[in-house]
């Protein structure tokens, strides 16, 4: 087991895509299990989905902090007795306002040189967790440059401003957390993907962005002494997701009458990972940061590390949708006597994708304790419940 070595408590803690699907869930359980902290979100609210659902998610963020926020100031005492003697009433409000916030958003890009390095300059975060990218193996075929944009340069001013933090012997970033993607292991053979796979052979323009981003944070951390650690998440899926995901998209075409396209005539398997698993992995590995060592030729031994966070359960695709189907039955989404089967087309492979995913994480359980562990049925489940919820209140 890896030792703790970095403390959230009490620390300012700067999460990119924090209106997206994982990073929205990590502010949450942060807030929820992480005191005092300030928490600095930025997410540019683009629509490549349904943005609606973004801000769903925030709300949620900013109903949770209200409580935070309160609760906190009543075990605080009185404002006169938090904030210094002696100075003016601007600064008095302004002092107050740090004091009392645990929740910052900032709506931009993080493609923004001039805007990420405001934020660092500002609210000096110990720790960063990168999940802005633009997402999905498809739409990178069609839309390459919002890929280059957000998942290289995007990453590049991430990496910049962590490099900056430690200017003029500040202690700077604690630990860098950043996701990577299971797409990284291409159309290898070998399952389950392990972290020792050679990974150099991408089938889509998003895998090589995300491999391009563990190259450069290991340059980084090389060069830099930056402890950076990056996720490989696998198949993430769970309530208020992402409407390009298959569960999601399957659902609306359902609930409209339309056919689904089962890719690969259904011999497709795939690792789902229920979001609240990938969120416990994230939280775990924010707090163990890859140890700074010299080397031999007395330059630093690169901080760096990779994990796996997947299900390490592959499930068939023809299998996943029949449950889909059942609870969306179970939850009144679509009706029990509805024609599955009328609405269901195999159809061949598409360019980019890849027949398997399935995650090798014996490093994660070894080092942290912890593999995911959400059986399918609960986490559609909970999908299905939330999806009746959001889409068909009364």
């Amino acid at each position: 087991m890896k030792q703790k070595n970095v403390t959230l408590e009490g620390k300012t803690i700067l999460v990119t895509g924090a209106a997206g699907f994982i990073g929205s869930n990590l502010v949450l359980e942060l807030l929820r299990t992480v005191s005092p902290v300030h928490i600095i979100g930025i997410d540019n609210m683009n629509d490549y989905y349904d943005v609606s659902i973004k801000e769903y998610r925030l709300k949620q963020i900013e109903m949770l902090a209200e409580d935070v926020e309160r609760r906190g100031q009543k075990n605080q005492g009185t404002p006169d007795s938090r904030v210094t003697p002696g100075i003016s009433e601007t600064e008095r409000s302004e002092e107050l306002s740090d004091l009392d916030s645990v929740w910052t958003f900032i709506q931009g890009s993080i493609a923004d040189k001039a805007l990420i390095s405001d934020i660092f300059a500002k609210y000096q975060p110990a720790i960063v967790v990168n999940l802005a990218a633009q997402a999905g193996v498809r739409y990178s075929i069609t839309n390459p440059d919002a890929y280059i944009e957000a998942n290289l340069i995007g990453f590049y001013n991430i990496l910049e401003a962590c490099r900056h933090s430690y200017d003029d012997g500040k202690s700077g970033v604690e630990h860098l957390v950043y996701a990577s993607s299971s797409s990284v292991y291409g159309s290898n053979k070998k399952v389950p993907y392990s972290t020792e796979d050679k990974v150099d052979n991408p089938v889509s323009l998003y895998a090589a962005t995300k491999k391009s981003n563990e190259l450069m944070a290991h340059a980084y951390s090389k060069l830099y002494n930056i402890p950076s650690t990056g996720l490989r998440f696998f198949t993430v899926y769970g309530p208020a997701g992402r409407p390009d995901m298959a569960y999601f998209g399957f659902t609306d075409k359902l609930r409209e009458g339309k056919t689904i396209e089962i890719f690969n005539y259904g011999n497709c398997k795939r690792d789902f990972t229920y979001v609240d698993d990938i969120v416990e992995g994230v939280r775990r590995v924010m707090q163990a940061a890859p140890e700074k060592k010299t080397g031999e030729d007395g330059l630093p031994v690169p901080p760096y590390a990779v994990y796996n966070i997947g299900n390490s359960h592959p499930e068939n695709l023809l299998e996943f949708v029949d449950i889909l189907q059942q609870e969306l039955v179970a939850a009144g989404v679509l009706p029990e006597d509805y024609d599955f089967e009328a609405n269901k087309k195999l159809v061949p492979m598409q360019p980019g994708d890849v027949p398997v995913t399935y995650a090798d994480t014996t490093p994660l359980e070894e080092d942290f304790g912890f593999r995911p562990d959400t059986p399918l049925r609960e986490g559609l489940r909970k999908f299905a419940r939330w999806y009746k919820e959001f889409y068909l209140k009364d």
